[in-house]
């Protein structure tokens, strides 16, 4: 399965210790050279374990595309989508609002952190969502509550 991931899912997952979730649920994970670089900028979650062993990095080959989405997103969101492509990913981990919608509207399978999560339960990775989702906003990542709750209500865990 080839994989590609932005880089708020690795530093969401990283910050809570379960950045393994994505290599037991898909093997390799590639990423950009963008998104290494965004990821390694700052000594916090995820600088380290952007070097695991399942985590690949891989240049893009359509750098004037990622021009024309600069207008819209950042490098790391750019590069991702843009490698997904060029690869044919069978997913694209990607987050933010924007950058998801135009990955789903160039026929990629998008998916988010939540989503990863609500599978690594589904698998018996985890065994429950609430502490981990609690701990990421605890360390900075925001949901809103109409998300929060309807991602526990899943799981039923609210």
């Amino acid at each position: 399965m080839t994989v590609v991931s932005n880089t708020t899912p690795i530093i969401s997952l990283s910050s809570i210790g379960k950045v393994s979730i994505l290599n037991e649920l898909f093997g390799e994970i590639i990423i950009s050279q963008a998104v290494y670089d965004e990821i390694k900028a700052k000594r916090s979650y995820g600088c380290d374990e952007v070097d695991s062993y399942f985590i690949r990095i891989q240049s893009i080959r359509g750098e004037v595309y990622r021009d024309l989405l600069l207008n819209q997103l950042d490098l790391g969101e750019a590069e991702t989508i843009i490698l997904a492509k060029e690869i044919n990913a069978d997913f694209v981990i990607i987050d933010e609002n924007v950058g998801y919608k135009i990955a789903k509207n160039s026929n990629l399978e998008a998916v988010r952190t939540l989503s990863i999560l609500l599978k690594a339960k589904e698998e018996g990775i985890i065994s429950e969502i609430k502490p981990l989702l609690d701990e990421m906003i605890e360390k900075g990542r925001w949901y809103s509550r109409n998300i929060y709750e309807k991602c526990l209500r899943k799981v039923n865990e609210l």
